[in-house]
């Protein structure tokens, strides 16, 4: 993991570089540098040392012929392979790293070879002799990336906020409303205006004074048209074997749901080694409710590991609270990020990588608006005819939230089923172009869940809150070959509630784990927020005063809500949280 930045055109110096640095010196503690490679140009890298942690691997790497170097942020998990086939080609490898792999095999292949890359990363390439960089991010979105771009400069960042200093940008208020409904800025953009985000899947060769020209990478689909649950399980111990493995220690979150025990009980039956794992546990009062502490203490009984439960109390909530925010670059309003935050705070005095089960209710129809999904595609003509009385009906919550949902239209309905709220038609718009038909299918709200909520809240929070604490994050979910295997399914019954892996976990003596009810990974928020305590105390001033400076920009909803928010207290806790966060965050962006 490390931070990579670039600016070319106007106003690159070696102090323009020296912010992008400062603002991503927490991704890269290792190792720091800058350079310009001709005027114009400055580049800059700090690195997190996970493979080959010696001097020979440090960034800029440069080819031996001294015509190319690259910058980067990720892991290359079939390097070895890679390696192999750039020895029989004749290249020299002077190290055991990744990086070496990757310089030499974008060197000779380009943007095409990023097609056989299997990893997570964003990258520059710089080539001396054409003065050309390329740049790419990885299919999944995993590592972040954002640029901006005018007449007279080229900037890129892995931390929005250098990007920000240095143009001197003001906040996007267009963006409250996609926010207020969807948890995250519109993808694409940040909350800094001018400051965009570099998509998942895009790459581009770029010359001096030229705009880009996207290119995506193609990905090959596994050949066999219906794989079985032992494929799938051999796919999965792969990448296990693969994303477990590190120069320096690995630890696991672990939540005591499906995903991390399915991950940690195939590492620890194929190697017998115990890691570092790290759980979450509320208050004794709610564990009832949140158990996941129980759980994971359960389930180690089995697996055993070095196990450590990490509470947290409203008390520790307001103690960690700016720390946090501080560390967040593009706010998202879901308090697991929070979570992982505190989690990698006692993680980096262990380890420097950590796995999760992130992924894996994306691809494996985990969330329960999937099954809600899969109820309104299946009774869609008598739900439609049915809800203005239903809706009207006393049904709790969860019943009021699906049936204010439902549309005629697919895409519209499962966009509200992944909304806090019912999305409003200005703003839904811009969410239609990335569905991939105007009617969807199961599938379809899957792929559209990995392209955009994975990438904006899940991988986004996985990668901020733990680059924080300089650790990287590891989701073998996500392994290309299991993208590769689920994208191969044909059957849609195989995607629904994920039932290979819940039969994995049956073979391994652990039914009661595939049988437990999710609860999800977050802050007892409806109890804090009921308690009227510090904790509620403090967000309902922190909105109020929010609404009283910037209400004007909000919409209608979030203005109403932010103006009494009390009243949110049953049903919207989850807003209000992250009215909360974002009000905190912007007042840290102005001090």
């Amino acid at each position: 993991m490390c931070g990579i930045h670039l600016i070319w055109g106007k106003g690159a110096n070696k102090e323009s570089i020296d912010v992008l640095l400062a603002a991503g010196r927490h991704r890269g503690p290792d190792q720091e540098a800058s350079l310009s490679p001709w005027p114009g140009l400055w580049v800059g890298v700090n690195r997190l040392k996970i493979k080959h942690p010696g001097p020979e691997a440090d960034q800029p790497f440069w080819s031996p012929d001294g015509n190319y170097f690259l910058i980067w942020n990720g892991e290359i998990y079939n390097f070895q392979s890679l390696g192999k086939q750039l020895q029989m080609m004749g290249v020299t490898l002077l190290t055991k790293s990744d990086t070496e792999v990757l310089m030499h095999w974008l060197r000779i292949f380009g943007n095409k070879g990023l097609e056989t890359i299997e990893g997570m990363y964003s990258l520059i390439l710089v080539n001396l002799i054409e003065k050309s960089i390329l740049v790419a991010r990885d299919k999944n979105g995993e590592k972040p990336l954002y640029f901006s771009q005018d007449p007279d400069r080229l900037i890129i960042s892995s931390d929005a906020r250098g990007i920000h200093k240095i143009k001197k940008t003001t906040i996007d208020p267009d963006q409250f409303g996609y926010y207020f409904y969807l948890r995250t800025p519109l993808p694409g953009k940040t909350l800094f205006k001018g400051v965009r985000e570099w998509k998942a899947n895009r790459n581009s060769w770029i010359h001096q004074h030229s705009t880009f020209r996207w290119d995506t990478i193609a990905t090959k689909i596994n050949k066999e048209p219906n794989p079985s649950i032992s494929t799938f399980r051999e796919e999965l111990q792969i990448a296990v074997d693969r994303q477990f493995q590190a120069d320096v220690p690995v630890g696991i979150q672990l939540s005591g749901g499906a995903d991390s025990a399915l991950l940690y009980a195939l590492w620890y039956q194929q190697s017998g080694i115990k890691l570092q794992a790290y759980t979450i546990q509320t208050e004794e009062k709610y564990r009832k409710k949140y158990s996941d502490g129980i759980a994971a203490a359960r389930f180690l009984s089995q697996m055993p590991a070095d196990h450590q439960l990490l509470e947290v109390n409203q008390q520790s909530f307001l103690s960690n609270w700016e720390d946090y925010l501080q560390s967040i670059d593009v706010p998202v309003g879901d308090s697991a990020g929070f979570l992982t935050w505190m989690i990698g705070k006692e993680a980096k005095k262990t380890v420097k990588v950590l796995v999760s089960g992130a992924g894996a209710d994306e691809l494996w129809g985990g969330y329960r608006r999937h099954q809600a999904f899969d109820f309104y595609l299946k009774n869609k003509k008598v739900l439609l005819s049915l809800r203005q009385v239903l809706q009207k009906l006393p049904l709790g919550r969860e019943g009021q939230k699906f049936f204010s949902s439902i549309r005629s239209d697919s895409r519209r309905t499962f966009l509200n089923f992944e909304a806090l709220r019912p999305v409003p038609h200005e703003l839904a718009e811009d969410f239609e172009r990335l569905f991939q038909a105007k009617e969807i299918s199961y599938t379809d709200a899957l792929d559209f869940d990995r392209q955009n909520y994975l990438v904006q809240d899940i991988l986004r929070i996985q990668d901020s809150a733990l680059m924080a604490h300089g650790i990287e994050g590891r989701a073998p979910y996500l392994d290309e070959r299991m993208i590769k295997l689920q994208k191969s399914v044909g059957d849609p019954e195989v995607l629904k509630g994920k039932p290979w892996i819940k039969s994995c976990l049956r073979d391994l003596d652990l039914a009661w784990i595939a049988d437990r009810k999710k609860t999800g990974f977050g802050l007892p928020l409806a109890e804090w927020f009921r308690e009227d305590g510090p904790f509620s105390q403090r967000a309902f001033q922190s909105i109020k005063a929010f609404e009283k400076t910037q209400g004007q920009d909000f919409p209608k909803e979030m203005r109403d809500l932010a103006r009494n928010p009390e009243s949110g207290v049953k049903n919207h806790f989850l807003i209000l949280y992250n009215l909360f966060l974002l009000a905190d965050w912007l007042k840290l962006q102005e001090s």
